[in-house]
């Protein structure tokens, strides 16, 4: 909105920071909504892409009874590395607040990206649906 009026609703969530530059913050579409916080999923992929051991990402969520939703990471390791999960999470913690960082953490081969090269968050939930743990 600017003086009142608004001009488009992109679906993107930003702030207009105090001097007057504007901070994107994610996609509506894709935000966690977790334990009553909005997560915003490009946030926590920015996170999570830091570590030196993975090589792609993409973030979404999952039902939980206990949050509501939770934050799942979808990953895409650099070859010679597995079994890092616990470490990538506690990774992000360096860069996000705590409620923030993913509750899991998948492997998988490749990331799943639309021809552009956005992620395809449809796929990622699927992943992270079949691999919730009872």
């Amino acid at each position: 909105m600017i003086d009142g009026i608004r001009y488009s609703v992109p679906g993107d969530r930003a702030k207009l920071l105090s001097d007057g530059r504007v901070q994107v913050l994610g996609r509506d579409s894709v935000t966690i909504n977790s334990g009553g916080e909005k997560i915003f999923a490009e946030e926590v992929e920015t996170a999570v892409k830091s570590h030196p051991a993975v090589y792609d990402a993409v973030v979404c969520g999952r039902p939980s009874s206990r949050w509501g939703s939770e934050v799942v990471a979808i990953v895409q390791l650099l070859e010679g590395y597995e079994g890092l999960e616990p470490e990538i999470i506690e990774h992000c913690g360096q860069h996000i607040a705590r409620y923030k960082r993913p509750k899991a953490v998948v492997a998988v081969s490749q990331i799943k990206r639309s021809p552009a090269g956005k992620p395809d968050y449809r796929w990622a939930n699927s992943i992270a649906l079949e691999t919730k743990q009872i």
